[in-house]
């Protein structure tokens, strides 16, 4: 029996202290720590784990440098010791990286303006990464040689973080987290209708792999849908405070710009910042910032030809970027949060808005809602959830910050000991491919030691499972037993990068992800290629399988698809 009808069959019936609905960053984050402090807690998504927002973000852990112009110290402030949490408690994972700012006339800083304000980001980060510098165009051109420094009038270069691995992968280890402690979570199950009978919750939702309608109770109700909160919080009549508006970003994976791992930083001619940010052998543009009313986005042309035009405007390029050059391409909301002041979205001055969030309660109704949010910021929401669901009557462990980060450094020492020991590394040794054992480590922790058995039981464990993927044949494995793969896209988008970094017309039809796709669904293998190749993705045909389904307006209002993150 799979690890997802096992806990299928948890929910069916069971009754839980907390149930959650979304599973982006948000709703991860709050099984995790709730789990792990001792609640009994389920969590549901009618898509894939974090297979929304918290899939689309430019995968930065920053404090937010750009929200100084507003002079939103406090969240600067916030933000910079949650980075700096993160990146102690996620060393293999969260690495510091060095930004690299070339200000032109599009700039809306000089220079000087805009070194004294990496100082002043320094400081409210308590200096704990590496210090900024003022760069003359002259010393720009010659650390990056890439960029075209012809109307360049000088630069910074400062530091936040950024996540090796995909931020959908990041938002998943929460989940087994949660699961670990004892969780029970599930993905592409739907919330069809949830309301209160006797003083508790009753959830009812259907499985959308099989169509098996079933019910669970819970004491308090978590709504973290993200872009959908509000549609949710109408359903039940529950008034807030704040509500959510859209700014859409998009994000175009090209082939590597430049082998420096640095972001480099642009303001485009509408005076909004832009990035190359490194992603292993590619480089990621983006990203955009525009209004929109629906949190179902895709990259349209406009979007294609306005980011292609504004880094080869700013790059020193032998050949110009061109849509050829498109390996991948990502597109999705940012749910900003505004107060709930009137129905007339139009008077928001979104372009201002920061990503902050907002946790609101109901004692009567026993609901917590979380208004948008950054991946960045994920355990001071983790953490506040938690006090919010104890002030509703919901009893805690103690908080031993064991919910979260990585195994302790003697654990990661004996896997590094036992992997040299047995010449893991030796069996990768491509060019511009880091060792099989950061890879393996950063990805499964403690779970890596078994994988470490089974290559010594099977060489061909360690062999890669399609060309230019950097992923070998053990890691599917545990993937079909452990991550609820459930469509191929979770494994090729999420659980990898696969996706992200190769272009399609390199694994199409290949016998890696043939040899993939059995090892992960055995003899269900074809239907899933098929379903991969010849389908709307789920996030796409969201709404309308709802309404197939469910056969009412009402469906609109309950999609918990999406949830909050970067």
């Amino acid at each position: 029996m799979s690890l997802r009808t096992t806990n299928i069959e948890k929910l069916d019936g069971g009754h839980f202290d907390v149930f959650i609905v979304g599973t982006g960053i948000n709703g991860a984050v709050s099984a995790a720590v709730l789990a792990g402090r001792g609640a009994s807690v389920a969590v549901i998504d009618r898509g894939d784990f974090g297979s929304f927002t918290s899939q689309e973000s430019s995968n930065l852990v920053w404090g937010g440098f750009k929200y100084l112009e507003n002079y939103e110290l406090g969240l600067v402030r916030k933000l910079c010791l949650s980075r700096n949490r993160l990146i102690e408690a996620y060393p293999a994972n969260i690495k510091e990286i060095r930004f690299l700012a070339a200000l032109d006339e599009s700039s809306p800083f000089a220079p000087a303006l805009a070194s004294l304000g990496t100082l002043a980001y320094w400081g409210i980060g308590s200096f704990a990464t590496k210090p900024p510098r003022h760069l003359t165009a002259k010393k720009i051109e010659e650390v990056e040689p890439i960029i075209n420094t012809e109307a360049v009038r000088g630069g910074i270069e400062y530091s936040d973080a950024y996540l090796k691995d995909n931020d959908a992968r990041f938002v998943f280890s929460f989940v087994r987290s949660a699961i670990k402690a004892g969780a029970t979570a599930a993905n592409y199950v739907e919330l069809t209708s949830a309301e209160k009978e006797n003083g508790r919750w009753k959830a009812n939702m259907v499985d959308r792999e099989t169509g098996h309608s079933f019910s669970a109770t819970a004491d308090v109700i978590i709504n973290a849908a993200g872009p959908f909160i509000d549609g949710l919080n109408q359903s039940w009549n529950l008034r807030t405070d704040h509500r959510i508006v859209y700014s859409k970003g998009i994000h175009l994976v090209v082939p590597q710009l430049t082998k420096n791992e640095r972001v480099l930083a642009f303001f485009d001619d509408t005076q909004r910042l832009f990035y190359v940010i490194p992603m292993g052998k590619r480089s990621v543009i983006g990203t955009t910032d525009n209004r929109v009313d629906d949190p179902n986005t895709e990259v349209n042309d406009d979007d294609r030809n306005f980011l292609l035009g504004q880094i080869n405007a700013r790059l020193d390029l032998e050949n110009p970027l061109t849509i050829d050059d498109i390996i991948a391409e990502r597109s999705g909301v940012r749910p900003l949060v505004v107060d709930n002041d009137g129905d007339d979205k139009e008077d928001v001055d979104w372009t201002s808005l920061s990503r902050k969030h907002e946790i609101e309660s109901d004692s009567v109704l026993g609901v917590v809602s979380i208004f948008g949010g950054k991946l960045t910021d994920c355990l001071n929401v983790g953490e506040e959830v938690a006090a919010e669901v104890e002030a509703l009557g919901v009893k805690l462990d103690e908080d031993d910050g064991e919910w979260y980060g990585e195994p302790p450094t003697e654990m990661r020492e004996e896997f590094y000991r036992e992997a040299r020991l047995m010449g893991l590394d030796d069996l990768q040794s491509k060019d511009g491919v880091e060792p099989l054992s950061d890879r393996l480590w950063r990805r499964y922790g403690q779970r890596a030691f078994s994988m470490l058995e089974a290559i010594r039981e099977d060489p061909s464990m360690g062999e890669d499972i399609m060309d230019s993927a950097d992923y070998i044949r053990v890691e599917l494995h545990l993937a079909a037993h452990t991550e609820m793969i459930t469509r191929l896209e979770d494994f090729m988008r999420r659980r990898s990068k696969i996706e992200l970094v190769v272009h399609e017309d390199d694994y199409r039809g290949s016998e890696g992800l043939k040899e993939a796709a059995e090892i992960l669904f055995g003899d269900q293998a074809d239907a899933k290629l098929a379903e991969y190749f010849g389908e709307a993705s789920p996030k796409a045909d969201a709404l309308a399988g709802i309404k197939a389904e469910l056969g009412s307006d009402t469906a609109v209002a309950m999609t918990d698809t999406a949830e909050s993150g970067e």
